[in-house]
């Protein structure tokens, strides 16, 4: 999840696409000038993930670890694949979904669609990119005109300008770049520039003597020497430019923020400054020749986040040599480009990105990562094809009615509130009567006739994606926000909520087990998409969600003293993460994950509420099956979604950037602090999933 706004609350487990039956639209007959097309058949292999007594475990006792009472059976059965780095419920939807994918790609191409079309923009993605023979064969040719560029840079000026050129030409790697509504007038949308440039996944690695963050340090110069080396440089030219590269990094890294800084303080990312002012911070690169060159009208303020970061770019701009600039840019060039070249290069940025730091033994076959790239770059085209084929106007409407259900939960447990004051909850309210939900897919679908591929480059193709994507993003600056965008295919594996438009988002992706099943009981489907509605709804009033109002704007709308208590309660969430130790005794940074906690805890709680509503609306529903009521199977299944293995290289990384909690630790943080599970279960006090007293937290 990497050209997402940083500042939308990110569900951070995978949940994939819903598989619901549909009706499809007859195909046309045939004539003798158009050939009948072939329906489109789906054959899927990879089983689902869901509920069944069989993997309980007998062994552990709910009131002991929950998550080890419902997954562990199925977690000792079910290791990390050679291909991947975690493996779980969500990996298991991931790769149905793909297969759905491949299926819509292959079949597309081989009923030859009308040149221009959707379909044969995904089709040249798709056939380029398994040309493997052809990949090879180009060796680095693709990308020798990028190289050439950075040749060409000679002074600080034409580094200015190479940059500046790089960025319109889709290819920034230095700051981020683009729009996002403006955090005081969330209808329009203003330019934010924030830090980057960084290789390793958060300046600790740079920073900490941490033995993992070491070994990082040290496998990444030799990554970058590696990389050289193929790139044409002689083995000692490429180790000297890699030790220059790591010094390089390690400044920016020194004015970066951390990811729980920028995680966990959204205001990080707002720093209106008028391009004058911002011109006197970076005189060696000036933000009025950067608006010009990216074809930008001048704003009168833009966000230039984080200026500690700009400042030292300028700074190093000046003070650093030309040659360590250059090998930098050398560098990172072939690095972004390395997935798409040939297997040399491909293979050495495995090697280090996903064997070595996350634990990954042997990369993903080429028409996954293919599939993977069309994603990214036409991520909706492709899911418009897929919502045909996938998401029934049926599915959409029960996912309407269960978001309708927590809604309805998640408003009655505001307005019952102890700890709130009238004021304070008459804004609640306010920003709850405000919320967009989303479901399935845009009604307004993303044109795409300006982007022009061919056959003859899988390269090229990208980079022609690269450059119009970002020109779209581009000419959104200044303009009013278009509240039917959304920030995510279908297809995408997640949900989200944005506080800036206060909305919702739940892609097609969760109408599937162990989340939704149209034919399983309440229980099960309260514990699992329920909750997940409830935690996007609840992230609009987590740590961060809080500080924006109904309309979307940066607000304090709290009083002083409700502020207090808030900030007291989700205090003792942090305490109650950072007391969990995961992999080489690495605690969980309950500072980083509060905001996915704190939507657990009210989403779970919000998704009780509403199955209990459900059950008494129909007492026929609220009934034993397997041995299990209704409220233990809720819990039940909630844990079976966070069911996940981990390679502990991976642990060690999402330890430090990831703001949500490992897996297991997700399954039994939230139900811990509900007394109903405690009952469910019949636990008693002192046992490790009951949390009463001082120590048990209660939010909303």
């Amino acid at each position: 999840m990497n050209n997402r706004s940083p500042i939308r609350s990110i569900l951070a487990v995978s949940v994939m696409l819903a598989l619901a039956a549909c009706s499809k639209a007859p195909e046309p007959a045939a004539t003798p000038e158009a050939p009948a097309k072939q329906p489109l058949v789906l054959d899927l292999k990879t089983p689902l993930s869901q509920f069944r007594v069989a993997d309980l475990d007998p062994n552990t006792p709910a009131c002991t670890d929950l998550n080890g009472f419902a997954n562990n059976t199925w977690l000792a059965a079910n290791p990390v694949p050679s291909d991947r780095t975690s493996w779980g419920s969500f990996e298991l939807l991931a790769e149905r979904s793909l297969e759905v994918q491949r299926a819509i790609v292959e079949h597309a191409a081989a009923n030859m669609p009308e040149a221009g079309s959707i379909e044969a923009k995904i089709g040249d993605l798709w056939a380029t990119g398994m040309d493997e023979a052809a990949i090879n064969a180009a060796g680095i040719t693709p990308i020798q005109p990028l190289l050439a560029e950075v040749e060409a840079i000679t002074d600080s000026a034409s580094l200015a300008d190479y940059l500046r050129k790089s960025y319109a030409d889709g290819n920034g790697m230095l700051f981020g770049f683009g729009p996002q509504a403006d955090f005081k007038n969330s209808d329009m949308n203003m330019a934010y520039a924030t830090q980057g440039g960084l290789g390793l996944p958060d300046r600790g690695y740079y920073l900490e003597d941490r033995a993992d963050y070491v070994k990082a340090r040290e496998a990444y110069v030799l990554y970058i020497a590696n990389l050289l080396t193929l790139a044409g440089a002689g083995p000692e030219a490429a180790q000297q430019q890699a030790t220059n590269i790591m010094a390089f990094e390690t400044r920016l890294a020194k004015v970066s923020l951390s990811s729980e800084e920028m995680s966990r303080d959204v205001s990080k990312f707002y720093n209106p400054v008028t391009v004058a002012d911002a011109d006197k911070l970076t005189p060696n690169f000036p933000w009025s020749r950067f608006f010009e060159s990216q074809g930008v009208a001048q704003p009168e303020l833009f966000s230039l986040a984080q200026p500690e970061f700009h400042a030292e770019v300028s700074a190093m701009m000046s003070d650093t040599a030309i040659a360590t600039w250059k090998s930098y840019l050398r560098f990172h060039t072939v690095d972004s480009a390395a997935p798409f070249l040939a297997d040399a290069f491909a293979q050495e940025r495995f090697n280090f990105y996903n064997k070595t730091l996350r634990g990954q033994q042997e990369m993903q076959p080429r028409w996954k990562r293919v599939l993977n790239t069309i994603n990214g770059q036409m991520g909706e085209a492709l899911g418009q094809a897929y919502v045909d084929v996938t998401f029934s106007p049926e599915a959409k409407a029960q996912a309407q009615h269960l978001v309708h259900n927590l809604s309805e939960a998640l408003k009655a447990r505001i307005q019952n509130l102890a700890w709130m004051s009238d004021e304070t909850k008459t804004k609640a309210i306010e920003k709850w009567a405000s919320f967009t939900p989303k479901i399935g897919y845009p009604d307004k679908w993303r044109d795409w006739s300006g982007l022009n591929t061919d056959r003859s480059s899988y390269v090229a193709n990208l980079l022609a994606a690269s450059r119009f994507n970002y020109q779209f993003e581009l000419s959104k600056i200044g303009k009013p926000v278009d509240k039917t965008e959304w920030g995510m295919s279908p297809q995408t594996v997640n949900a989200y909520y944005n506080p800036l438009a206060n909305e919702i988002v739940f892609p097609a992706a969760i109408l599937q087990p162990p989340f939704f099943d149209p034919n399983a009981d309440e229980a099960l489907n309260y514990g699992g998409i329920g909750a997940v509605i409830g935690h996007e709804m609840t992230h609009g009033y987590d740590d961060q969600g809080s500080r924006f109002d109904a309309k979307g704007n940066f607000s304090n709308w709290w009083t002083d003293a409700d502020s207090k208590g808030f900030g007291e309660r989700t205090g003792k969430l942090v305490d109650q993460f950072n007391q969990y130790v995961s992999v080489d005794d690495i605690h969980v940074n309950g500072r980083l994950t509060l905001g996915e906690n704190i939507a657990d805890l009210g989403g779970l709680s919000v998704a009780y509420d509403a199955l209990q509503k459900a059950l008494a609306d129909n007492p026929e529903a609220n009934r034993e099956i397997d041995g299990y009521n209704q409220t233990q199977r809720f819990f039940l299944n909630w844990a079976v979604v966070w069911r996940r293995n981990f390679k502990p290289e991976e642990l060690k990384v999402r330890l430090t950037t990831d703001p949500h909690a490992p897996a297991n630790f997700r399954a039994i943080g939230a139900p811990s602090n509900i007394p109903a599970f405690a009952e469910a279960f019949e636990c008693k006090a002192g046992d490790p999933m009951v949390r009463d007293g001082d120590s048990r937290v209660v939010i909303w």
